[in-house]
């Protein structure tokens, strides 16, 4: 980053990089939010052009595709997405048709694609796969094995991230009584 040397400060700035910091090169969380990002941004903007919708909502038509019937609070969990967040993009969906919402007695109703739902999947399917397609394009097959198990492996410590949330979560309440 270059600071146009006559650039005053503001009073009690840090101009100067600190002396322990993550390695940005080799700091696995980074990379991987990196790659992430770049393929939601890549396919959120392909999304909204060609179909008006974003990256949350195919996440959801995605999830239903593979699991007709999920509520919202299961299509939450399997997509890793905050549950208001998969709300709005329900409105928008059953708005639009592509979504229907099943009859329940309690709370939760499952939800399900519409005939027009499942053809916007098939459309926008081909987006995701292509942003696949060229991350893993210089990998051999059992590379792409390796790496998805690996990850698969990475994500079977979330619970216990999530535990960990929790411990600091109560001990923050406990704190604050």
């Amino acid at each position: 980053m270059t600071r146009d040397a006559t650039m005053e400060l503001p009073p009690d700035a840090i101009a100067e990089p600190m002396a322990t910091v993550i390695d940005s090169n080799d700091f696995t969380p980074r990379l991987i939010s990196l790659l992430s990002n770049s393929l939601v941004w890549r396919e959120s903007r392909a999304l909204r052009t060609r179909f008006g919708l974003g990256t949350n909502d195919w996440r959801v038509i995605s999830a239903l595709a593979i699991r007709p019937g999920a509520t919202a609070s299961e299509i939450s969990e399997f997509v890793a997405m905050n549950k208001a967040i998969v709300s709005k993009s329900v409105t928008v969906l059953t708005a639009r048709r592509l979504v229907v919402q099943g009859e329940d007695g309690g709370r939760s109703r499952p939800l399900y694609l519409t005939p027009a739902g499942a053809e916007m999947h098939d459309a926008m399917l081909p987006i995701s796969m292509r942003g696949q397609e060229i991350i893993l394009a210089d990998m051999s097959p059992e590379e792409v094995t390796r790496l998805n198990d690996l990850l698969r492996r990475l994500l079977g410590h979330v619970r216990e991230l999530l535990a960990e949330d929790a411990l600091d979560e109560a001990a923050l309440d406990d704190e604050q009584v």
